[in-house]
């Protein structure tokens, strides 16, 4: 096992700083109190490649792996940003260039590398059927060369803020399956086209983020904008799970690096009782042990990202780097919360915009909860709790 740091990682890393510190602290506060997408920032990262970099050099993109990939990401939330705004045009690369068809791919991978296209969006989750995604509702009913799809789904983020939309809908009736997992197909809508047959309404929630619901009405999608076979999306969409997790994991190691880097400098610079409050175990000790744990949940992100890379099976390291690092990463905040006392809740020091922030990664895109059941009985062999 080597632990070095390849050169090139570092120079990555340099490069997306460097981009970031031209987006400080007030451009992200300020989009906090106006709850907008950080466009600006978003087309700087697209037109520097950091979006592309799942997408291969003969489509236009970097060529590079998801261990770079999660570098970036952990960078952006390190300088005091939120990724959250472009994890999913990464993460479902791996859909695209899986299980899209040759023609698909030629035609919106290099134009999703190039920053033309922007596919941000991506339609799971509903009301009822909740992290049971076996149970979604929404249809999808094929007739002469297209499907049209009806139905709803709830906390989809940056609808409104995407060219096109991977939506996951029912081709075949859940009562007529033997086989639950089957019976549902993964689309890609074009939003530009279909304006009229979309209902969005966005959703306010606690952090900044684009998140909505949305109705279809008789969407319709050309049949060749199928990704994979009918009947087997759900698979195509597990399938970009384990990318999904590990990216995410990236983020909850920045935003760690982030909190532990805030609450050090604060530790050192605020004066009591005539010494620096970082002197006093009471706070030193539980920023010693946040970063112990960041350090941790980082050396199996790179054990689940190596792995992927290398084409290797990833369910397990994948599935404890989402849990490890995001719990982490909320350890990490409620302790700079913690030493920076009543200063953490003032705006200003931008402790409580990403403490607000880093929560929602305990319970999306994955309930912790249902990490430890995979975990349990997947790779404990226990018995099935759900």
């Amino acid at each position: 096992m080597d632990f070095q740091t390849p050169e090139s990682w570092d120079t990555l890393r340099a490069g997306v700083r460097e981009l970031c510190d031209k987006f400080g602290d007030t451009y992200w506060r300020q989009l906090d109190v106006d709850r907008a997408y950080p466009e600006e920032f978003v087309q700087a990262l697209g037109k520097a490649g950091w979006l592309s970099t799942l997408i291969p050099k003969e489509y236009g993109g970097s060529g590079l792996g998801l261990v770079e990939t999660s570098i970036v990401l952990e960078e952006v939330n390190r300088s005091g940003g939120n990724a959250n705004a472009v994890h999913a045009q990464v993460y479902m690369m791996g859909v695209l260039l899986r299980h899209a068809s040759d023609e698909l791919k030629r035609t919106y991978l290099p134009q999703i590398a190039s920053g033309d296209l922007r596919l941000q969006a991506f339609a799971v989750t509903e009301a009822d059927a909740g992290s049971e995604t076996t149970r979604i509702e929404t249809t999808a009913v094929r007739k002469g060369d297209k499907y049209v799809i009806n139905g709803s789904k709830i906390f989809i983020s940056r609808v409104l803020q995407s060219d096109m939309m991977l939506i996951l809908a029912r081709t075949t009736p859940y009562d007529e399956l033997e086989d639950k997992t089957r019976g549902l197909s993964l689309f890609l809508a074009d939003l530009r086209e279909v304006c009229d047959q979309l209902e969005v309404e966005p959703l306010r929630v606690m952090m900044n983020n684009q998140t909505n619901a949305i109705e279809f009405h008789d969407l319709e999608v050309p049949a060749d904008h199928m990704i994979g076979d009918e009947g087997n999306g759900f698979r195509c969409v597990i399938d970009s799970w384990n990318a999904e997790r590990i990216l995410i994991a990236g983020e909850c190691i920045g935003d760690g690096r982030w909190f532990i880097e805030r609450a050090v400098s604060r530790a050192n610079e605020r004066v009591v009782f005539d010494k620096p409050i970082g002197a006093n175990q009471g706070v030193q000790f539980p920023i010693a042990n946040a970063y112990a744990r960041i350090e941790a949940a980082d050396l199996i992100r790179y054990k689940a990202a190596i792995k992927f890379d290398a084409g290797e099976a990833c369910g397990e390291e994948a599935n404890m780097a989402k849990l490890l690092a995001s719990e982490a990463s909320w350890e990490a905040a409620n302790v700079c919360l913690d030493t920076h006392g009543g200063y953490g809740f003032l705006a200003e020091y931008d402790v409580e915009r990403k403490f607000r922030e880093t929560r929602l990664y305990t319970v999306a895109p994955v309930n912790n909860n249902l990490v430890l059941a995979y975990l349990g009985q997947r790779v404990l062999g226990l018995p099935r709790s759900y």
